[in-house]
């Protein structure tokens, strides 16, 4: 059984297994990872868990099953900024895990989080050729607004209504 947890250095094998389950880069989504970030080694890594800690604005968890890694989720608390461009919310499942139902359920708990925050509305944002995210967030309510053009090239933005009783998850 999955769980979201704080990102911790207790799991560093088994985020160094995560990473190279999806390659080397960046773009490992929901995990707060910069380019500037040293994950290579121990106290690189660990230097970028107590930056997420000392982030505001911001939640990230990591999905964990056991003490493996199996992707992250993070929470942009406001709308303002970056998040007008990216949306509030990032996720993302290694791709040998892929299939499960994992970044669903994930979604569906960082929008219960979203909900405990006092959010009533939140834009999530995923490419526009990512068919299955947008089935992920529209499994949690979200609506397509429309495609846009960004810096990172076509996407999709959808609205989620934390409120919406009709929404999934929603009581």
């Amino acid at each position: 059984m999955a769980d979201l947890v704080e990102p911790t250095t207790r799991l560093y094998a088994a985020w160094r297994a995560a990473r190279e389950d999806w390659g080397p880069g960046t773009h490992e989504d929901g995990f707060g990872l910069l380019i500037t970030d040293d994950v290579d080694t121990r106290d690189g890594f660990e230097a970028w868990i107590r930056r997420l800690e000392r982030e505001s604005g911001v939640t990230y968890r990591w999905i964990v099953e056991g003490d493996d890694v199996l992707g992250a989720a993070a929470l942009r608390h406001r709308l303002d900024g970056r998040a007008i461009e990216v949306g509030q919310v990032g996720y993302g499942v290694r791709p040998s895990v892929r299939g499960r139902g994992l970044a669903t359920w994930a979604l569906g708990q960082v929008l219960v989080v979203a909900t405990t925050l006092g959010l009533d509305l939140v834009l999530i944002v995923c490419a526009a050729e990512n068919a299955a995210s947008g089935r992920v967030i529209e499994r949690n309510g979200g609506v397509l607004e429309g495609v846009r053009e960004t810096d990172l090239g076509p996407a999709r933005r959808y609205w989620v209504e934390l409120n919406d009783p009709r929404r999934p998850g929603c009581a």
